[in-house]
């Protein structure tokens, strides 16, 4: 099947597109296979050890680290989501992309990554509760309202962007058919539509932008209230021990919505650098990366997890 169908006039439908990547440098193919491959090593082998000792270690069973497995769960989707094509790309060439393909891949990734936000959303209450509530802990934050709290933050991830989803596969396309990115952006493929974009447009501009600035709000609201907790107490040692429970998250909080605030509200050029790729690639590759392993350096009952499967081995 040829890759353009023709329709009416001068328009056509486009049946694949063709993921240009770091094409205009050649010789720097393997090396890109072999730095986003470690990449996609890390994330997958760190998140999978999180898992493994979220799920063996009794002691692990809290709200905190159940919102923790979530966030590793969704790491791995994330960058599974671009980076195995990715490779394919600087492996092998393999730079098309069906129809399907593209509009499936574009609409997980805006997916997984609103998710992010609202599943960090549901961990900064966690911190809140934990910190100005820690009497009344384990009653708020009951199985069934982290069950709720995370069902939420997916449920809102996927319902969120199935209108832009549903919306952009009806677009119609004209030109050529070349991506200029590493993955389907979806800045990029507006560019290539002939379609009307500004009803999508002014749709992310209210119905994301909102949910983002809510999040944002919810996460500064649990924090001014849980920095206002930690100064009112009188030891030294008791401010370390709640701000040692929180900063793992804020760390993480910070490299999100810094790295999505530089990538999104910067302004855009007329025509992507490879910058422009490498900072957009960066968000949703290299940054699940670093999750496993902040969570892991900050916090004693992971390392003593680790310890203790570490013997286990060992010792069998």
């Amino acid at each position: 099947m040829s890759t353009w169908d023709l329709q009416r006039g001068n328009q056509t439908q486009i049946t694949e597109f063709i993921i240009l990547g770091f094409s205009d440098y050649p010789n720097l193919q393997i090396l890109l296979f072999m730095v986003f491959l470690c990449f996609y090593l890390v994330t997958v082998m760190g998140n999978f050890i999180m898992l493994t000792l979220l799920c063996i270690d009794s002691r692990l069973h809290t709200p905190m680290y159940f919102f923790l497995c979530n966030l590793a769960i969704l790491d791995v989707c994330l960058t599974s989501c671009t980076i195995p094509k990715m490779l394919s790309i600087f492996l092998m060439n393999n730079q098309s992309i069906s129809f399907r393909g593209c509009m499936t891949q574009l609409y997980l990734l805006m997916s997984f990554t609103g998710m992010e936000f609202y599943l960090l959303t549901a961990m900064a209450y966690d911190r809140y509760v934990a910190i100005c509530n820690p009497l009344r802990y384990s009653v708020i934050m009951n199985k069934r309202v982290c069950a709720l709290l995370s069902f939420i933050s997916w449920a809102v991830g996927f319902l969120d962007v199935l209108p832009h989803g549903l919306y952009i596969s009806h677009f119609s396309f004209c030109g050529h058919n070349m991506i200029n990115h590493l993955f389907c952006d979806f800045q990029t493929i507006l560019k290539l539509s002939c379609s009307d974009t500004s009803l999508l447009k002014l749709l992310m501009n209210t119905l994301d932008v909102s949910l983002a600035l809510l999040s944002l709000v919810l996460m500064l609201t649990s924090y001014s209230h849980i920095f206002y907790s930690i100064l009112k107490m009188q030891s030294v040692k008791g401010r370390y021990k709640a701000f040692s429970t929180c900063s793992s998250h804020l760390t993480v909080v910070s490299m999100y919505f810094g790295t999505a605030f530089f990538v999104y509200v910067r302004p855009m050029s007329k025509n992507i650098t490879s910058v422009d790729k490498l900072l957009d690639a960066s968000y949703n590759t290299v940054i699940p990366m670093f999750n496993p392993i902040i969570y892991s350096l900050r916090n004693k009952d992971i390392k003593a997890a680790l310890k203790k499967l570490m013997k286990r081995r060992t010792s069998s």
